[in-house]
């Protein structure tokens, strides 16, 4: 799948998994290099051929040629003789925003095009990184990635806790996967949220034919989901939200805004970067761009953060301001409504 620069240095008898993917309960038979080539950024069909010829792809723990056909929760897997490049990491010297910090934990601010841990196509320049380079130890997580408890997308910013020691780690994981802890999240929609607030639940998975996109599916084929939701401020065409989350999923608030109609104002990956809602007066379309260039990403922010502390058992909280962007990108927003009328829309 990608070069190998160690591969002398790994035993012959030794594999390392790479990927493994199952697919869903809707998976019509598909050929396992084109069921690949949805899910692995940036791979070639003939990458991933020669991957096959060589006896490293597997279907259910059984090797498998290129045109085997991928069925229903069938478990593809993709070992090579190397490590992961993501678990190779190199410590980089790149500031970080702390906002705390104590002998268990630390409360990072993380800016927006920020990639959490290091992945396929980014193997360097993320806050694992970063981590590595600023603390020494860090504990490991399910995944083997030092110090992550929870993570957000690379264009969303805002606050992250980071585990320091083996208890803490254990201690706030639990929290998030009891769904004990709090997260606020302000986003900036698409349309007019009529309601005041709402809770949007439905399960998550990938898209059926975009599988970089994640999706609202029926119940029990994919992760249970939860979004709860409260408009802070209209501007007739977008509006500005709090999403608190009761669930985290992959895109959880981006999948369900969009679900309700709503997609996040320039998310490109959900077509949030068209103009959605609106006119078709060239000066709106001119404010539009000029939003997007303040603004070049989701409007998405992590803005506050609460747990209980592994150590002292105090809950802790914590509240950060918009990021510049974003707070720009709202205040012509503001400036705009006041000064237009909108046209109500269905």
């Amino acid at each position: 799948m990608i070069d190998n620069p160690i591969a002398d240095e790994a035993l012959d008898d030794e594999l390392f998994e790479h990927y493994r993917f199952e697919a869903s309960k809707g998976q019509s038979p598909l050929r396992v290099d084109k069921f690949l080539m949805n899910l692995v950024e940036n791979a070639t069909r003939n990458k991933i051929q020669q991957a096959a010829t060589a006896g490293n792809i597997y279907v259910n723990d059984v090797p498998v040629k290129s045109n085997y056909k991928v069925k229903a929760l069938d478990v593809v897997r993709v070992l090579l003789s190397h490590p992961p490049f993501e678990n190779l990491i190199l410590p980089e010297n790149i500031p970080l925003d702390i906002v705390y910090e104590d002998d268990a934990l630390l409360v990072i601010n993380k800016p927006a095009g920020l990639v959490v841990h290091p992945g396929h196509g980014n193997y360097t320049g993320t806050l694992v990184n970063a981590l590595a380079y600023h603390f020494e130890n860090l504990p490991l997580n399910s995944s083997e990635r030092p110090g992550l408890v929870h993570r957000i997308d690379k264009d969303t910013s805002g606050l992250l806790v980071v585990a320091k020691t083996e208890q803490a780690m254990a201690f706030l994981a639990k929290q998030f996967e009891e769904k004990t802890s709090e997260r606020e999240y302000l986003a900036l929609v698409w349309g007019n949220v009529v309601e005041d607030e709402g809770t949007v639940t439905g399960d998550i998975a990938r898209h059926a034919k975009d599988r970089m996109q994640m999706a609202v599916v029926p119940d029990g084929e994919g992760k249970h989901a939860v979004t709860h939701y409260k408009v802070l401020e209209r501007f007739g065409y977008v509006t500005l939200v709090s999403c608190k989350l009761e669930t985290g999923r992959t895109h959880q608030i981006r999948v369900h805004m969009k679900h309700i109609g709503h997609t996040l104002f320039n998310d490109e990956r959900y077509g949030g970067n068209l103009i959605l809602k609106g006119t078709t007066f060239t000066k709106y379309k001119q404010f539009i761009d000029n939003c997007f260039k303040i603004l070049p990403r989701q409007a998405l922010h992590a803005k506050t953060l609460g747990f209980m502390h592994p150590t002292t058992k105090e809950f802790m909280s914590f509240d950060t301001e918009l990021p510049e962007d974003m707070k720009e990108c709202i205040a012509k927003w503001r400036v705009y409504s006041n000064s237009h009328t909108v046209e109500e829309e269905d």
